[in-house]
């Protein structure tokens, strides 16, 4: 039993280790795509997410995963689970350096990493024009709170989502990528577009990453990190039970997760290549779509289904994308409301459709998996989700306290939050805006006299 815990500890300590490489990659990824007046700012962001997320989700964020599967109200009093809450307390034994427990410190960790990504995913879709600090408390609640709410309905053994109606999402379609994705449309719908991202007629403009190379290198090391955030979604049981479990305590091994991350990706980026006519951006953004599509049936789906349903993410990832910039008029700088959001819950409905009839929760009955309890649980999650991200960037704009100033805006938040450029040799007047008929123009006077009707309006 002791060489066991000590395999788990050591299993769980590798994946947090790697699943680091998500947040160097976010980094590169998001800092690529803003313009260079933005860079740092953008990149800071990313690394106060840690500062921000962690003691949050330490002293609230694992008690509400532990505590609360049945529904926003505390489980503390139920004979049979009411027991983990205490697991959870930041005072309690297990909370600390108890040398006794080989599991739960770094299986904390694990999800401490999945909290992370929420609020680099929401960073993207909102760089160069949300306040810094605003963002950090949005994040906190994402992180600490709303994300791990819909993991504790249908991303555990017991929560209220799998035992009543079967929901099956084995490495998080929905419970992260989803709801990180709805929660930043919310956050969206109240910060507004950046200045010039739409002109007058109705057509959408595309602002040039300073480093599309740094982009796409960003997204690489992302992918690379997948396969340890796929890891994580393992329960691995010592004792009575041994084994590769998913996180439902059904049997899975690392080889079915393995075949279907890489073949995902593969078929992701065919897809994305082809519907986006060989875009750079869309072609690796095909690639994270495709797996995130796949990632709710990642511990079943067979390799050639795998390779379709990756095609059809990466596909809907690129229309979607498009269509929420050019009809909803929604500025998403990365397109993250797409890859993560839509398809994320495209990825539930996904497994529904494929594998119904799969039994799911192992100790909850073996549920079987139907289309109509993964519905229910889009429609549980997806509002948590969305209303969550509106409701609280709303109080920060009645505030004032969301969107910096247009004059900061336009001088760059780089020289408003640190005092200097970090790009000297390079100035405002070489940026460039692409308008929405493909032309490319100085960005100058096309951000000024957009910023001017901002300001009169």
């Amino acid at each position: 039993m002791m060489g066991d815990d000590i395999f788990i500890e050591n299993y769980y300590f590798v994946t947090v280790v790697f699943m680091w490489f998500l947040h160097v990659g976010f980094m590169c990824y998001e800092a690529g795509v803003s313009r260079r007046k933005n860079v740092m700012s953008t990149a800071i962001k990313n690394i106060m997410t840690i500062a921000v997320v962690t003691p949050a989700f330490y002293y609230a964020g694992w008690w509400t995963y532990l505590c609360m599967p049945a529904g926003f109200i505390p489980n503390v009093g139920d004979a049979v689970h009411g027991y983990e809450c205490t697991w959870g307390n930041p005072w309690g034994e297990l909370m600390g350096p108890n040398i006794g427990d080989h599991v739960l410190a770094v299986f904390w960790a694990a999800f401490l990493l999945f909290s992370w990504t929420t609020g680099s995913i929401m960073s993207g879709a909102t760089i160069e024009r949300i306040r810094v600090s605003a963002y950090l408390v949005l994040t906190v609640f994402l992180g600490a709170f709303v994300w791990i709410l819909g993991a504790a309905w249908g991303w555990s053994w017991h929560g209220w989502l799998v035992v009543h109606f079967g929901f099956h999402d084995f490495a998080a379609s929905g419970v992260v990528h989803g709801i990180a994705g709805l929660f930043a449309l919310g956050v969206l719908f109240n910060l507004g577009p950046r200045i010039g991202a739409f002109d007058d007629d109705g057509g959408a403009r595309a602002f040039k990453p300073h480093n599309l190379h740094m982009t796409l290198m960003g997204l690489m090391i992302i992918f690379t990190a997948f396969y340890a955030f796929y890891a994580a979604c393992l329960a691995v049981l010592p004792g009575e039970a041994p084994g590769w479990n998913n996180i439902y305590y059904n049997p899975t091994t690392l080889g079915a997760i393995t075949y279907t991350i890489t073949i995902a990706f593969a078929g992701g980026f065919m897809s994305g290549y082809i519907c986006s006519k060989g875009d750079p951006f869309w072609t690796l953004s095909g690639g994270l779509a495709g797996v995130i599509a796949v990632s709710s049936g990642a511990d079943v789906y067979a390799p050639s289904l795998t390779y379709l349903l990756a095609m059809l993410g990466a596909a809907f990832a690129v229309w979607v994308g498009t269509w929420q910039q050019e009809k909803m008029r929604v500025d998403d700088a990365v397109g993250a409301v797409a890859v993560h959001g839509w398809t994320g819950f495209l990825g539930v409905l996904l497994m529904g459709i494929f594998a119904s009839g799969y039994p799911t929760g192992a100790f909850s009955g073996n549920v079987e998996v139907t289309i109509l309890g993964q519905l229910v649980g889009i429609a549980a999650l997806l509002p948590l989700a969305f209303l969550s991200g509106y409701i609280i960037s709303w109080l920060l704009k009645q505030g004032n306290l969301l969107r910096v100033p247009p004059e900061v805006e336009l001088e760059g938040l780089d020289v408003a939050e640190f005092g200097g450029d970090f790009y000297p040799d390079f100035g405002v007047s070489e940026e460039v805006i692409v308008e929405a008929d493909g032309s490319e123009v100085p960005a100058g006077p096309v951000l000024a006299r957009a910023a001017n009707q901002l300001i009169r309006g």
